[in-house]
């Protein structure tokens, strides 16, 4: 294959994986319209168009399909090559790419991170912070983040944290106003700060448990939020109640700046893992960063 020919092949797989111009032009260090007159040399060259493109998205066509499916492994196949010459160094090199949720940065990376880059200064790490369904294989992450229970059974799990315990808090000022719920129920009567689900666009509904009872409740409120993070900060600023991982409002709660509600009700889940395709080739990288966050129980 000739130079320009594994140039067009490349430019092409980029943008039908990523389904964006802007995007793949991004990620190969080019721009829009050279990526875009790169992909009408390779329809042209070949007489057949490979994607179908609209203002709202780029997708491949049934020729562009069966183009991907054909050189796709042999890409995936020179990258696993050039990963495996990392072995023969004295440590692992390259880059490692992960999405996750914007509470798991904080559950789990945040404070081992700094010890895992010191000890692989040849290793980079992309966190991504996604709280949806991510495709990992379309977007070419070496793994995702979630939850135990959340993962697909074709998928390699690898627990990287402990069970996780979640929590309703509320700060004092809102409850000078309010009563104390005595009942999961009793949140209907509450403004609660809602979580919304990327992937369905649905509001997330509070989860509890007791005497081996498990239930939902749909909440309603002020606010609505995607990701953790700003959640905690609505609750600890008074706007209204929120069901937060508890390790992560546990110095707010020590500190009285939070006050958390219906402890016996809840409810704890299995804790973040990491997942990847089996039949995926870890490269060196990857496979030190797998064993370096590997959960140990203490």
């Amino acid at each position: 294959m000739r130079r320009d020919e594994f140039t067009e092949m490349r430019a092409f797989l980029e943008v039908a994986q990523e389904r964006s111009f802007t995007r793949a032009a991004s990620k190969l260090g080019v721009t829009r319209s050279a990526l875009s007159h790169t992909i009408s040399a390779l329809e042209a060259r070949l007489g057949v168009r490979l994607l179908s493109r609209t203002t709202r998205d780029v997708a491949p066509t049934a020729a562009g399909a069966r183009l991907m499916e054909s050189i796709q492994p042999h890409f995936e196949s020179i990258a696993a090559g050039i990963s495996a010459l990392g072995a023969l160094r004295d440590k692992p090199s390259g880059q490692v790419r992960l999405v996750c949720p914007d509470d798991a940065v904080e559950l789990v990376f945040r404070s081992r991170l700094p010890a895992f880059l010191r000890d692989y200064p040849d290793i980079t790490v992309e966190l991504i912070v996604d709280n949806g369904f991510t495709n990992i294989v379309e977007r070419q992450f070496d793994a995702g983040v979630r939850l135990g229970e959340a993962i697909a059974r074709d998928m390699v799990a690898v627990r990287i944290g402990p069970d996780i315990s979640y929590a309703v808090v509320g700060s004092p000022e809102y409850f000078a106003a309010r009563p104390v719920p005595s009942t999961p129920h009793d949140l209907t009567n509450h403004n609660c700060v809602n979580l919304r689900l990327p992937t369905s666009g649905a509001l997330y509904a509070w989860e509890f448990e007791k005497d081996g009872r498990e239930f939902s409740v749909r909440v309603e409120g002020q606010l609505v939020m995607s990701n953790i993070g700003p959640a905690i900060n609505a609750a600890l600023d008074g706007a209204g109640l929120s069901y937060v991982p508890r390790e992560l409002v546990r110095q707010y709660c020590d500190s009285g700046q939070l006050n958390e509600v219906l402890a016996d009700w809840a409810p704890t889940f299995q804790g973040y893992h990491l997942y990847y395709p089996s039949r995926r080739h870890p490269s060196p990288a990857f496979s030190a960063f797998v064993e370096a966050f590997r959960y140990r129980h203490r």
